[in-house]
């Protein structure tokens, strides 16, 4: 017969000790971890849609604001007006501003975007900005997070389809689901050393993405101008950039307007050029056109301020907002003297000018009134925005919404 096993006082407290240590363990791992940094708060109640105005009103009154550093622009995810601030990202009610959903970090904010019925918040860490959270528009309930390896000053662009984060030194596209689905660039861990295509001699100074494809300016040392690319947002092969077309500029102070399935539209600030290329790298025309601002405003990645509705895609030059089809990129028609981008309300652009927001009509340009905004002496730039009846416009590092 076996004798049971005997525990001594060593063996008690032996499991004793190694129990004190997992937990320890494990607490320390919790207390250093991103899950005790976090704090969200979802909305009890979805925000509620609101549905599109059916004619611009006469007047317009202030109804609310709120500090977002963190967004170039007003940032629209499902229904919720979404403003990020210091390591904070909030969802609002348009209309009245209620915060109904809050997602915070003890990080900073690098920036944050929308796509999908999502807002996309970025957050900075030691050598990059690398946290990637996304959260739903309507309760900010969380959904997919990455990492990345875009460094400080990354801009999320979106062409309806695909996420693109920009970078000076590497940029890269995510799905809906958050997956990478093609990277540009030098990575710290670079997996393909010679792999061409990354180009490791050049810096990126300018980004735009529409109709799944994305556009870069690139800086090639001993390059005699910038190099304009235009590659697929979803290769057949992640780990293989996937270029549409490449091409030496006569400019070395060139940025990307937009792009589409057939065209790339570059502004070169030497020249104050709009010039239109196809695939094939042939330049198809050219258009003057009346600049403002410097040329690189900050040493991050250029991205041209630009808004997109109903077939059309407006460009703030700095000066003018200049209407471009979507399909050709060739410019419609101008308005001159204006503060930024315009949104669309009933069927009308409602661009930023000094004292208010002029009105045109969408397809012609034509002018058909304006409403006067009272923006406390501020010159601009402007962005705006129209969800509903509400009107949105970023200046500097806060949201204003009007009614």
């Amino acid at each position: 017969m076996v004798r049971p096993e005997r525990r001594t006082r060593t063996d008690i407290a032996v499991a004793l000790l190694l129990t004190a240590a997992v937990l320890l363990g494990a607490g320390t791992l919790w207390w250093f971890s991103s899950a005790r940094a976090t704090d969200l708060i979802t909305a009890t109640d979805p925000v509620e849609r609101i549905p599109r105005a059916e004619s611009v009103p006469r007047n317009l009154e202030p109804v609310w604001r709120a500090p977002s550093a963190a967004t170039p622009h007003p940032v629209v995810a499902g229904p919720a007006v979404v403003t990020g601030d210091g390591g904070e990202v909030v969802g609002r009610a348009p209309k009245s501003g209620e915060i109904r959903w809050r997602y915070s970090r003890d990080l900073q904010l690098c920036t944050v975007g929308a796509e999908w019925r999502n807002a996309i918040a970025v957050y900075r860490t030691e050598h990059n900005c690398s946290a990637v959270t996304s959260l739903r528009g309507s309760d900010g309930a969380r959904g997919p997070q990455r990492n990345t390896d875009v460094g400080f000053g990354t801009r999320l662009l979106s062409d309806g389809s695909y996420v693109t984060a920009t970078g000076g030194q590497l940029f890269e596209t995510w799905r809906s689901d958050m997956v990478r689905t093609q990277q540009y660039g030098i990575p710290t861990d670079i997996k393909i050393p010679d792999n061409n295509l990354n180009r490791p001699n050049c810096d990126y100074s300018g980004a735009a993405v529409g109709d799944r494809r994305v556009a870069v300016i690139a800086e090639c040392r001993g390059a005699p101008g910038d190099r304009l690319t235009v590659l697929e947002a979803n290769p057949e092969d992640g780990e293989q950039p996937e270029e549409v077309m490449t091409t030496l500029l006569g400019s070395d102070r060139a940025g990307v307007v937009a792009v589409s399935r057939e065209r790339v539209a570059v502004v070169l600030r030497d020249s104050a050029e709009l010039v239109i290329y196809d695939m094939s790298t042939k330049r198809r025309a050219s258009y003057d056109v009346r600049l403002g601002g410097p040329g690189r405003a900050d040493p991050a990645v250029r991205v041209e301020p630009t808004s997109e509705e109903g077939g059309g895609i407006y460009w703030y030059t700095g000066r003018d907002t200049v209407a471009l089809d979507a399909g050709t990129l060739r410019p419609r028609w101008t308005v001159r003297d204006t503060l930024g981008t315009p949104g669309a309300m009933a069927g009308r652009q409602l661009v930023p000018v000094e004292g208010g927001l002029a009105l045109h009509d969408s397809a012609t340009g034509e002018r058909l009134g304006e409403v006067p905004i009272d923006r406390g002496g501020t010159a601009g730039p402007v962005r705006t925005e129209v969800v509903g009846d509400v009107v949105l416009e970023q200046r500097g590092d806060t949201v204003f919404a009007y009614r």
